[in-house]
């Protein structure tokens, strides 16, 4: 009986999931999880081979999965994106924004200063967290108000708690994604149906292509002196693993979660709640 309770509260079984950046390290954990918790995935990238590689380890899986081409900072084919879900599946119930992330040129540092920091990168980093994430809202957003339910979740950052050194655009991006995240969730509960709830995650550190280099060593794998400083001050004491996120994310997607909307969990490992002593 408590397995099925539980079964029932957490299972995504007969439901449609879209997940942007779902061939990155973190978009590709939640994917996998999505799928494992039942629901069909459409697996957004900019690489065709990434996606259909992508998709093709979920059905090996067991799961129903479909590789779906598509630039989140086109309007024309993230609409084409959901209509080419919506055909293949019926209909669509979630949404993960997890594209996104930083670039050398938008990061402040030795030999960079913030004043000579380029306008087109700063834009660039602005735009792919912001934009990349607004632009899908608008299009999946408007499938679930007619469908009049669904589920919209955004990954947000630390940054966008503590403004931390060096990525100044990615931090105020991530911090205009979590006030979005909020404006939405009232926009579309109040204008279109009760039924659409709209939160983020907002991961602590996770090793990732992007950061690897810049937390630990190229050459020994040694924590560099801002991954030691990282660590210092993450009570549980180490980085994140993708499917630290997996749980938060089945959680806020399932109908143990049909209460909560406008909200941003930290997945941390008490970095932010931590003051330093």
């Amino acid at each position: 009986m408590i397995e099925s309770y539980l079964t029932n509260l957490f299972s995504l079984s007969g439901q449609v999931a879209a997940v942007t950046g779902a061939t990155g390290v973190l978009g590709g954990a939640m994917a996998r999880g999505l799928a494992r918790a039942g629901a069909k995935v459409a697996i957004l990238g900019r690489n065709a081979e990434s996606c259909s590689a992508m998709a093709a380890e979920l059905q090996a899986e067991g799961s129903q999965a479909l590789a779906v081409t598509c630039d989140v900072l086109d309007p024309p084919a993230v609409q084409a994106a959901c209509a080419q879900v919506v055909a293949a599946f019926g209909k669509v119930d979630i949404l993960v924004n997890s594209a996104g992330g930083n670039q050398p040129g938008a990061t402040a540092g030795p030999g960079q200063p913030f004043f000579d920091l380029p306008p087109e990168a700063l834009q660039a980093v602005f735009d792919l967290n912001l934009l990349g994430t607004l632009y899908p809202c608008q299009a999946f957003g408007a499938q679930m108000a007619r469908q009049k339910g669904g589920v919209i979740l955004n990954i947000t950052s630390m940054a966008a708690y503590r403004p931390l050194t060096r990525v100044v655009a990615y931090a105020a991006a991530k911090a205009a994604v979590s006030n979005f995240t909020a404006w939405l969730a009232v926009h579309l509960a109040r204008e279109y149906s009760p039924e659409i709830r709209v939160n983020a995650i907002a991961p602590g550190f996770f090793l990732t292509a992007q950061n690897r280099f810049l937390l630990t060593d190229r050459q020994t794998g040694e924590l560099s002196p801002r991954g030691q400083a990282i660590i210092a001050h993450t009570p549980m004491g180490r980085f994140g693993q993708p499917d630290d996120l997996v749980g938060t994310a089945i959680w806020l997607a399932s109908p143990a979660a049909r209460f909560v909307t406008g909200v941003v969990v930290p997945v941390d490992g008490g970095f932010n709640a931590f003051s330093g002593v």
